[in-house]
């Protein structure tokens, strides 16, 4: 777009991002190629490739204030790029990330994980749709403007986030770094493709211990069983009292509400579980509320010996973990209390549990109506030619909070390239090329429909 040009109409942005399509679809092949898992037993070279590779995207398209921002210990480099826009325009924070998770489990693979393969409209390889198309997605909105925004723009993309990444913790400590008027954090998508969403809300989550011991050693069932207070038996019906019949959770004071926006159909969630044919869903209530909006627990892990060469004995100890998924806007400590307190005052077979509080992460619940919030829905609306939905999302992204806690006046948006049946984590993971397109349409849209309400509200 040429300098003191007028804004661009929608057509004319579509336009633009379709001229786009094959540098960006090439550069997505390349960056897929690089194998960027940031965790132990990896090499770090790969991080620091993809790293490099997009800092060139970045000077191609014209951004001459790139930063590297180094955490002490670790070795991924975070990004730190600024765009100004026109004086007095709002600042619009932009997020995504350049590390993957390992390809595992390769014989499940169509096709070698790390070299990019087009077929039936989809781009399939590990990291095709977390993140990277959001991460070339945020360049290719940049070029629809010849790299200059209506807003100002600061890129941030980290190259550490799916394991434990310490730039989770680090925007409280320096805010001055993130302050803006709106950020984007495109590490989500839409519900389904053809679907445009946006994400309004992030449950939170808290983990449990629970133990117990009754004996001083295991003894032989023969001899002992019957009377000997049995750990595992007794760990096994406190954790059956965490749900009811229906599988719904069976704790006071979790919060559980209707879900109202977009959400799977109950075959769609079938078919994304894999739900055994004739099988059951656990609980009642809509998907949404279920997986959303609701609590869920989880035992993630039982200490238990295994059916091969089990022993015939009563067990002495027991021990399980217990996650549990928050309601977006209920305090994590407060849900962890109401299972702490559930379970201590469970006395299976007249035993005494014990029971320990672990991590919390909070929930993230979005402000709605605010003119950034419009803007997203509006530019979603018109890429996808039909009426934006809004989602939740059920697992955590630690970064949104810590985001929200340095700048909290911001206004927080997620939404990407990615859909609900790109697989992401698993094996043929892959993005669809037209929600990919469709999601750097939206990215540009919201730029000048924000400039355009942002001043309005001033």
């Amino acid at each position: 777009m040429p300098e003191n040009a007028g804004p661009m109409t929608p057509l004319q942005i579509k336009n633009a991002a379709a001229d786009l399509m094959p540098a960006l679809r090439s550069e997505l092949i390349e960056l897929v190629r690089i194998p960027s898992i940031a965790t132990d037993g990896y090499p770090a070279a790969p991080l620091f490739e993809a790293h490099d590779f997009i800092v060139s995207l970045l000077e191609k398209s014209g951004v001459t204030q790139i930063d590297r921002l180094e955490i002490p210990g670790k070795t991924a480099p975070v990004i730190i790029a600024t765009i100004p826009g026109p004086v007095g325009a709002p600042t619009v924070l932009m997020y995504s990330h350049y590390d993957v998770v390992p390809a595992e489990d390769l014989e499940l693979w169509d096709t070698p994980p790390f070299e990019p393969t087009e077929r039936d409209g989809a781009l399939y390889g590990r990291g095709t749709a977390d993140s990277k198309a959001n991460v070339i997605g945020m360049i290719g909105a940049l070029r629809v403007f010849d790299g200059k925004p209506p807003v100002t723009v600061k890129l941030v993309i980290e190259g550490q986030e799916e394991f434990g990444s310490p730039f989770d913790n680090y925007p409280p400590e320096a805010p001055e770094l993130f302050q803006s008027d709106a950020m984007v954090i495109a590490d989500v998508g839409s519900v389904r493709p053809g679907s445009p969403t946006l994400t309004v809300a992030l449950r939170g989550s808290a983990q449990v211990i629970v133990e117990l011991t009754t004996l001083g050693a295991d003894k032989h069932n023969g001899l002992y069983g019957g009377a000997a207070p049995d750990a595992r038996l007794a760990l096994i019906r406190a954790l059956a009292s965490l749900h009811n019949d229906n599988g719904d959770v069976a704790v006071d004071g979790l919060l559980r509400e209707e879900w109202t926006g977009s959400s799977y159909t109950d075959e769609e969630f079938r078919t994304l579980a894999e739900v055994r044919d004739g099988l059951p869903l656990l609980g009642t209530g809509g998907i949404g509320e279920r997986i959303w909006s609701g609590p869920a627990i989880t035992v993630t892990g039982i200490d238990a010996p295994p059916v091969d060469g089990a022993v015939n004995a009563v067990a002495s100890t027991a021990r399980a973990v217990i996650n549990l998924r928050v309601h977006p806007r209920q305090p994590a400590s407060e849900a962890q209390a109401a299972l702490v307190r559930h379970l201590q005052a469970l006395r299976p077979f007249g035993l005494e549990l014990d029971v320990k509080a672990g991590e919390t992460g909070d929930g993230f619940a979005a402000e709605q109506g605010g003119p950034a919030f419009d803007a997203a829905m509006f530019a979603l609306s018109e890429s996808w030619d039909g009426e934006a939905g809004q989602m939740a999302g059920g697992g955590s992204i630690p970064i949104v909070m810590a985001l929200d806690t340095a700048v909290p006046t911001a206004e927080k948006l997620l939404f990407g390239a990615t859909d609900g049946y790109a697989n992401i984590h698993g094996p043929n993971e892959r993005v669809l090329l037209d929600e990919f397109e469709k999601a750097v349409v939206a990215k540009a849209l919201f730029f000048q429909e924000y400039a355009r309400t942002f001043e309005g509200k001033k």
